[in-house]
């Protein structure tokens, strides 16, 4: 389910592989990493038995040298061949911006900044990247925190590798996932002081979507940044990143397997939602927010009512809420309906159809209960969602126009009620 690959010391190590490309390829997982920096990894710790482990065999290291003699490097290793390719060429201090610069407009300015300023070095760093390709070997790039620098080089890469804009939005804001932690390491390097930006750390979506505009008003594609300011043969750049790197995705996929959720399962929904969540909002869906539902929510839930989960030979795929009663946008009924609410799946990772089968299994937990009604809601504003339900065998009973989740803001949705058996 989750790109990010745990280790203790780095929070922001994700695998590039799984994302579809336009004519239903993927990339090839376990082959291009992105990440925080690895001068923070120690030789002879279980991190780095796990990085090793992976098969990385090139490292492109964004940073400044400067930085670099400051916060270490990766450490040096026989299996490991390390580039160091600067692509910042005017140092700026987010932590000490203040809180009126917006950081769609301000962060993506300067990364068109170092599109230009850093173009022999991004032209290196996709030399690098395509060579790794053809040889068939791992590599990780990184720069400090795994998201500007990272996410410039990222977009520039999955765009030539046929990735949709949405998906290299949401890709550049699940940085929002390992945010806290890189705040809580920014802090302990600066004495228990807090960046004045209240953006540091953050990845709205808005910076990545302001960006590849910006580069597309100014070159016309990224194609054509990659052939005039690159001086690079972007056709012929990309039918090889293509060749290697992307692969037919599976045809066949484990069966669905479910259990019903404990107290310990709690971050990780806090975390599916979160990327449900990221998934939406880089396609414009305005629905679910990150950090809206954290853990204790779920905790709540479990104990009025039941949570489940959904794995895929081992993998978490998805997961709903089951409520016995909803007054909040149903008002007082009989006990005579489950309320399916949260249902979430793992974005570009659940097998096809697995939204449709999470919704069976809990109908079938309702009808055990001798409940007669499946019943749901959905937002006002998502015709699309109310259109998938509909297809599943819902209708739609009636709206509510004055629901809240707890910020006091009122939002519209479309009762839905399914008759089971």
């Amino acid at each position: 389910m989750d790109r990010h690959i745990p280790f203790d010391a780095l929070h922001n190590f994700r695998d590039l592989g799984g994302y579809r490309t336009a004519d239903g390829r993927r990339i090839r997982p376990g082959r291009l990493y992105r990440a925080d920096s690895l001068g923070k990894l120690t030789e002879g710790t279980e991190d780095w038995t796990r990085f090793l482990a992976l098969g990385v065999r090139t490292v492109i290291d964004l940073r400044y040298p400067w930085e670099i003699d400051s916060r270490g490097r990766v450490p040096d290793h026989p299996t490991l061949t390390y580039h160091n390719l600067s692509i910042e060429h005017r140092p700026y201090n987010q932590a000490a911006l203040t809180a009126d610069v917006q950081a769609g407009p301000y962060l993506s300015e300067r990364f068109l900044e170092v599109a230009e300023d850093g173009a022999q070095e991004i032209r290196q760093a996709l030399e690098v990247i395509t060579k790794s390709a053809e040889s068939d070997e791992p590599l990780v790039f990184h720069c400090a925190s795994g998201k500007d620098r990272t996410g410039e080089l990222a977009a520039l890469v999955l765009s030539l590798l046929g990735v949709d804009e949405p998906t290299i939005v949401e890709d550049f804001t699940l940085t929002e996932l390992a945010t806290e932690p890189l705040l809580a390491e920014w802090r302990t390097r600066n004495n228990g002081d807090s960046p004045t930006w209240p953006d540091y750390g953050r990845a709205p979506a808005s910076v990545m979507r302001l960006f590849l505009k910006g580069l597309k008003d100014r070159y016309g594609s990224v194609e054509a940044y990659v052939t005039d300011a690159l001086a690079l043969n972007a056709q012929a750049l990309t039918r090889t990143l293509r060749a290697a790197l992307l692969e037919q995705p599976p045809t066949t996929h484990p069966a669905l397997t479910f259990h019903k959720a404990t107290e310990a399962d709690a971050p990780t929904l806090a975390r599916l939602h979160d990327s449900a969540a990221l998934w939406m909002l880089a396609r414009g869906i305005d629905q679910w927010k990150p950090g809206r539902k954290d853990e204790a929510h779920f905790r709540t839930r479990m104990s009025e009512g039941e949570v489940w989960l959904a794995h895929a030979d081992g993998h978490l795929t998805g997961a709903w809420e089951l409520w016995w009663s909803d007054p909040a946008a149903w008002g007082p009924r009989p006990d005579d309906a489950g309320y399916i609410h949260r249902l979430m799946t793992t974005p570009h990772t659940a097998p096809p159809g697995t939204g449709r089968r999470l919704l069976a299994e809990a109908e079938s937990r309702i009808a055990t209960t001798g409940r007669p009604y499946a019943r749901l809601d959905c937002l006002t504003s998502n015709p699309r969602l109310r259109t998938y339900y509909e297809t599943t065998g819902y209708r739609a009973v009636g709206e509510r126009h004055d629901k809240t989740d707890g910020t006091n803001a009122p939002y519209g949705v479309t009762l839905m009620e399914k008759k089971l058996g």
